[in-house]
């Protein structure tokens, strides 16, 4: 068994493809990840199962912005556990916070009943929360078997300090999933300082579009972007991450 665990963070099956020519373990599948990521459709799982190897677990975010979700956001994120289960995904990531900042523990425990067998992860939601102590016990006692997080900051490397005490009192209950900026040189930055073995990146690199007309004054993506340069997974950056936690985790 492998003492380290890489996940690519994709959104499109050229991004999986490039995850998994580079060495990833594990893909977490979702759509628009420019904006953080939301739920992809089900077309795209059915490509990545098809042309991947890998295992899939599927970000169930229902849109951009906080994770206080109301009735119907969570009635969709429910269906939506559902159809993933269905589908044969690996796991889903998941999560939800109640105005005061703490899990919403009683509806993501309806999510965890709802997805059976399948893998249960905590997204970064978990960074929002006001004390991250008391959501990783939380997340422990409702059978979640990973916690992404920046150690509730944007980058990893500047929540380091908080990684690491996640790391120690985790023990071994939960995976620490270290998100954030990874990279090869940040992993081997945090691995000394936090113990963490699981990391997830984009490794994201700018693909120029293949289109030759490109009008003026007709964009519909966000403001000040580029509609013609497209972020994809780069198999090259997968590769250098794999083969620093090979060297870090080795003996």
């Amino acid at each position: 068994m492998k003492s380290y665990c890489l996940e690519v963070c994709a959104d499109s099956v050229e991004s999986a493809l490039e995850a998994q020519k580079g060495g990833a373990d594990r893909i977490e599948l979702c759509s628009n990840l420019i904006i953080g990521g939301v739920s992809p459709g089900r077309a795209l799982f059915r490509l990545v199962k098809k042309y991947t190897d890998l295992k899939v677990r599927v970000l169930l975010r229902p849109r951009y912005g906080d994770y206080c979700y109301n009735d119907y956001e969570f009635e969709q994120q429910k269906e939506e556990v559902e159809m993933y289960r269905e589908l044969g995904a690996d796991g889903v990531v998941i999560g939800m916070l109640l105005p005061d900042g703490n899990l919403d523990v009683e509806r993501m425990g309806e999510l965890v009943k709802a997805a059976g067998t399948m893998d249960m992860a905590l997204h970064r939601a978990f960074d929002n929360c006001r004390d991250p102590f008391r959501a990783l016990e939380e997340a422990v006692s409702l059978g979640m078997k990973t916690i992404l997080t920046g150690g509730q900051e944007v980058m990893a490397w500047e929540g380091r300090e908080t990684l690491a005490k996640l790391q120690e009192k985790s023990a071994g209950r939960i995976q620490i999933l270290a998100g954030g900026g990874i990279g090869e040189e940040v992993i081997r930055r945090l691995f000394p300082v936090t113990g963490i073995t699981s990391y997830h990146m984009s490794g994201k690199r700018a693909v120029e579009s293949a289109m030759k007309y490109r009008p003026e004054g007709a964009s519909m993506g966000q403001p000040g972007r580029d509609d013609y340069s497209i972020w994809q997974t780069d198999s090259k950056k997968v590769a250098a991450a794999v083969r620093a936690l090979q060297e870090l985790t080795r003996g």
